[in-house]
């Protein structure tokens, strides 16, 4: 599906629906918003959320999901369920993430949780500058999670969803702290690689590097 890139009118510094406005105003009567969390993680899936949000709706403290604290995501995390017409959160797993890379990955994962909405939407707004994939007329909006609610939304929604897989697998493989960094690369992260190696988790192509680095570490 062709792609176009969203050029703003008007200042978007605050979450308000000018971006959605706009793309309605083009005949687009279901808009969902699109975004990702994990796309840099040494261990764990990459996750993709879709939100359609109902038209116009505010949704108190609804930003960014980096911007706003584990405790605050948490909470609207529920509210963003609760209130959205239709939500759908995909995850692409390691094993795939290495298969077919991470940008691939994330396309797979974008593509599935915009297919499993139970309300079909028209239009996407997917955050970052490139997509592929969708089936559906799609804008790229650069830093979107902190312009668009419908995007915002869906920020939280894979961010939330991802850290929660993370505890469950700190679980499973304690020794590498997932509960604390979330597979990111955090010193204790690498220092327990060092130690252990990686694990049945971790994804072996973010891992060459540092194992050309560190011949020494386990495998």
């Amino acid at each position: 599906m062709e792609e176009s890139h969203w050029k703003p009118q008007k200042n978007t510094q605050m979450l308000q629906w000018i971006i959605e406005n706009e793309i309605a105003q083009k005949g687009y009567k279901s808009i969902c918003g699109v975004d990702e969390a994990g796309r840099g993680p040494l261990a764990g899936p990459v996750c993709a959320a879709a939100v359609i949000l109902p038209y116009g709706c505010e949704i108190e403290g609804l930003n960014d999901s980096k911007k706003i604290s584990e405790k605050k995501r948490e909470v609207l995390f529920e509210k963003i369920k609760d209130v959205a017409l239709a939500y759908s959160i995909a995850m692409v797993d390691h094993k795939k993430i290495d298969e077919i890379n991470i940008l691939q990955a994330t396309y797979l994962a974008m593509k599935a949780a915009v297919e499993g909405l139970n309300v079909e939407a028209d239009y996407a707004l997917v955050d970052g500058n490139r997509s592929e994939g969708l089936e559906i007329p799609f804008s790229c909006i650069v830093k979107g999670d902190a312009k668009s609610p419908s995007i915002a939304a869906a920020s939280i929604l894979a961010k939330v969803t991802r850290d929660h897989h993370m505890l469950e697998q700190a679980k499973l493989y304690p020794q590498y702290h997932f509960e604390k960094h979330k597979g990111y690369g955090t010193k204790s992260h690498y220092d327990a690689i060092l130690k252990y190696g990686a694990c049945e988790i971790h994804r072996v192509t973010f891992l060459k590097k540092f194992y050309e680095k560190h011949p020494e570490a386990k495998k």
